[in-house]
């Protein structure tokens, strides 16, 4: 993660005897954005954020304010550890053992925990759940599609933080009847579909959106090839529709490790010229971006437009394997 930038907190002042008033002068004239209250940080500085480093400022901004030491987790831990999550309006998620204390209050949705289950580790200065139960945690909390970003993620060696790649039998051994039932048949579900083949947060939503809106599973990291040898590899591909799946994030366009040197305008034309040596080989080609992942429906229908074929229902008996078995009313 990017080097973030430095929280204004007004009780610095106040507690040299100085007056916090030039911080609301500064906000009202816009050279500073109040992200809690007491807590500031530079406009301009918050504007050219992400919203993923300005979620994990407000993180820093809740356990600055705190007055007792807070155990982050679910999407605020797995900020801490830089494991992705879809995060779109998400509060700040603390650990609480007082039953009264389970709902939001100023921005920090607190989960009620057992006293003897609470762990925790200390992580860039913040007291968090663990890696597994992190994403264990997030499995039981968020839709199906959303727990496999996290989950596909930490199947994989974290090499940023020189963390070993966690193993299925690892997560389910781990579950030890942390959830109530319903919750956990949910985990179960993510932790058995999860794939360290997706290779970005926007392929696991991407695969977890397929999978429950009832297409047929497709292969990832496909290689394409022609005659004269390999021409790509596919995010993912359908073999009885020959339809090749690309996930366009907004990375592969701004990151200088995707770049490698090129403009983002070199890139599109790069991406381009790719399509048509896939679309050469007879196969066609369906894409999609944030925006349509967003959008309920719209993966499906340009799936379905494209041809892609979806998983025999259970009642065939194939529950989901591949082929589309002939039926009685099929003609």
């Amino acid at each position: 993660m990017n080097e973030l930038p430095q929280l204004i907190l007004a009780r610095n002042l106040t507690e040299i005897g100085a007056s916090p008033r030039p911080l609301s002068v500064a906000l009202k004239a816009g050279s500073l954005v109040r992200i809690r209250h007491g807590v500031y940080v530079d406009a301009a500085e918050w504007g050219g954020l992400s919203s993923w480093e300005q979620y994990r400022l407000r993180i820093g901004a809740v356990a600055e304010t705190c007055r007792a030491p807070t155990i982050f987790s679910h999407h605020s831990a797995a900020s801490a550890w830089e494991i992705p999550t879809i995060l779109r309006r998400q509060p700040v998620h603390a650990l609480t053992t007082f039953r009264g204390g389970g709902r939001s209050r100023t921005g920090v949705r607190r989960h009620l925990v057992d006293p003897a289950s609470m762990d925790a580790e200390e992580l860039d200065g913040l007291l968090v759940t663990s890696r597994i139960r992190t994403v264990l945690d997030l499995a039981a909390f968020v839709p199906f599609a959303e727990a496999l970003v996290p989950l596909d993620h930490v199947l994989k060696p974290d090499g940023a933080r020189g963390l070993p790649a966690l193993t299925k039998e690892g997560l389910l051994g781990a579950l030890g009847g942390r959830y109530p039932m319903a919750a956990e048949r949910r985990v179960v579900a993510a932790i058995r579909f999860a794939d360290p083949a997706s290779a970005s947060a926007g392929e696991s939503y991407s695969r977890g959106l397929i999978h429950a809106a009832g297409f047929a599973a497709p292969v990832l990291q496909y290689e394409v090839r022609s005659a004269a040898g390999r021409i790509a590899y596919s995010d993912f591909y359908w073999e009885e529709s020959r339809t090749v799946g690309e996930f366009d994030g907004i990375a592969k366009y701004q990151n200088p490790e995707y770049l490698n040197g090129r403009t983002p305008g070199q890139v599109v034309v790069d991406e381009k010229l790719r399509e048509d040596r896939i679309r050469a080989t007879g196969r066609n080609v369906v894409r999609w971006v944030w925006a349509d992942l967003w959008k309920a429906g719209e993966l499906g229908r340009r799936l379905t437009a494209a041809g892609v074929p979806r998983r025999c229902p259970l009642s065939s008996g194939h529950g989901n394997g591949g082929g589309t078995q002939k039926r009685s009313r099929d003609t």
